[in-house]
């Protein structure tokens, strides 16, 4: 006898239906072709020791399993369920009208309970489109298959609930939440917050502006200065994700299996990977292809704790998704595309040492070991950092003070306002959405100066040294101070003080 069940294969960020055609016919043997991998073709085990746990066996005869398409590469142990459903429908442990209006997924142990899944989300969304009656899958993945409205999501957690859903013996609950009362919900709640934060206002000024443009931002500072600390902080001032870059960001996470079990993600992510990070774990990519920390970093923020220590290699590979904002893996029969639009936050310490500038220190690093140390961020790589800020350590006076700290609640809601008035600004234009993604054309258009701003701007590049790239950074820094500000023009103070966050174009640094 012929049945066919539906499973799912996730590619990149989207899901592709698999239909499992089990055939059993006399003789014996078990025959799984279609391109599986070795996690599926240790799934008979599974599926034997399931079965004989929950009083069903494995028929004594030739079972032949087809997943199609057949030249798709199938992997990963989520597709137990969907073989064993089919394989007792096909010999009929079961009845098998109904086994076909569903997409079942799920890894089984052997006591047939069922284990989570990696891309319920995709899976779900797909499920959808294919006009499925509903997605039957671990217990653990409901909340995030059920976001997807109009679907109808069951969560199970053993296989009899399914034997007996399918014999019409029980009925299975479903699974239902409120996408939108869960996407508010501990909105307002960040982890990490500003008003923790003694001091530090000058840095502090600059990662709001930092959050109001989407600028990218470097902080340099001596050990112990607070650098990490304050990073960890800027994802909480960020504007609230809009639905749908909650629902984005929730598929790249469901992809890798990171989405907890309340379902959607309504805060953005901030993602600190260590500096011995390889290249294809920063980017995306391996023989099947997963999103690297930049994708798993998509509306959200991407920290680099010591800049300087990161290979070579590493950073210059995230030049291109930096300007893109999105990561292609082409690889001999196929090629899948992972969306990383972040925000890149990066700390250093201004020499080997950490002491360069400080006067209380001893200088104990070499003009040589200084320019091997800062010659490890390129270029290239400095050109898409708009700001860079100095962080020195906190007096004692500040850390002590008994006074609360701004919120950051509060400096979301200027971020916020900022935002939307560049949301309008740039409104006709595409994959334009603020400041920092401005191209030289639309900076000459949107960032007009006066004569005194022009002066004071040739002026500042004489003086400081200021290299030829900082120009355009500055305009767009500048633009975005005037946002905050709620000013439609350019002044000559917004100049001055964007002028201040370029230390490491000075002569000096990385000259």
């Amino acid at each position: 006898m012929l049945v066919k069940t539906y499973g799912s294969a996730v590619f990149g960020v989207e899901a592709t239906t698999i239909t499992v055609e089990v055939n059993i016919d006399k003789g014996i043997g078990y025959h799984l072709v279609g391109l599986p991998d070795n996690a599926i073709k240790e799934s008979s085990y599974r599926i034997s020791a399931a079965l004989n746990n929950n009083s069903y066996k494995l028929p004594g005869k030739k079972i032949t399993i087809n997943m199609a398409p057949a030249d798709l590469r199938k992997e990963g142990s989520a597709y137990d369920l969907t073989l064993a459903i089919g394989i007792l429908a096909a010999s009929n442990q079961i009845k098998s009208e109904k086994v076909g209006d569903y997409l079942i997924m799920g890894e089984l142990s052997l006591d047939g309970s069922l284990q989570p899944i990696k891309g319920a989300l995709p899976i779900a969304i797909k499920a959808k489109e294919e006009g499925f009656k509903g997605f039957i899958l671990p217990k653990q993945n409901a909340k995030e298959a059920a976001i997807v409205s109009d679907l109808k999501i069951y969560g199970i957690e053993n296989i009899t609930e399914v034997i007996n859903f399918f014999d019409e013996k029980a009925e299975l609950e479903q699974t239902i939440i409120d996408s939108r009362a869960e996407f508010y919900k501990d909105l307002d709640n960040p982890e990490f917050d500003f008003s923790d934060v003694k001091g530090q206002e000058s840095v502090k000024r600059s990662m709001e502006i930092a959050a109001a443009g989407g600028h990218n931002i470097i902080l340099v500072g001596p050990p112990g200065s607070g650098k990490t600390m304050l990073s960890k902080r800027l994802s909480s001032i960020l504007p609230p994700m809009t639905l749908q870059e909650a629902l984005e960001t929730t598929k790249i996470h469901s992809v890798v299996g990171k989405v907890k079990e309340s379902g959607l993600m309504n805060q953005r992510p901030f993602r600190s990977p260590h500096h011995t990070i390889s290249d294809v774990a920063l980017v995306g990519g391996g023989q099947y292809p997963q999103p690297g920390e930049i994708s798993l970093s998509h509306n959200g923020v991407l920290f680099l704790d010591e800049l300087p220590e990161f290979k070579r290699s590493v950073l210059e590979v995230m030049r291109q998704p930096l300007e893109d904002r999105e990561v292609t893996i082409s690889r001999a029969k196929f090629t899948v595309t992972y969306p990383s639009s972040f925000m890149l936050v990066a700390s250093m310490n201004p020499s080997p040492s950490g002491y360069f500038n400080d006067p209380d220190a001893p200088v104990t690093s070499s003009p040589a070991e200084m320019q091997r140390y800062l010659s490890k961020i390129s270029g290239p790589l400095l050109d898409r950092i708009d700001i860079h800020i100095e962080v020195n350590p906190v007096p004692f006076e500040k850390l002590t003070e008994e006074r609360q700290a701004e919120p950051s609640k509060i400096i979301r809601t200027r971020v916020t306002k900022a935002r939307e008035k560049q949301s309008e600004r740039f409104l006709e234009l595409e994959n334009v959405h603020y400041n920092a993604q401005m191209s030289v054309k639309q900076i000459r258009k949107f960032c007009v100066l006066t004569e005194e701003s022009k002066t004071l701007l040739k002026n500042a590049m004489e003086r400081l040294n200021l290299s030829a790239r900082a120009y355009d950074r500055i305009l767009k820094v500048s633009r975005t101070i005037a946002d905050l500000e709620g000013v439609p023009d350019i002044s000559s103070n917004h100049i001055s003080e964007a002028i201040q966050y370029r230390s490491l174009d000075r002569e000096g640094w990385l000259g």
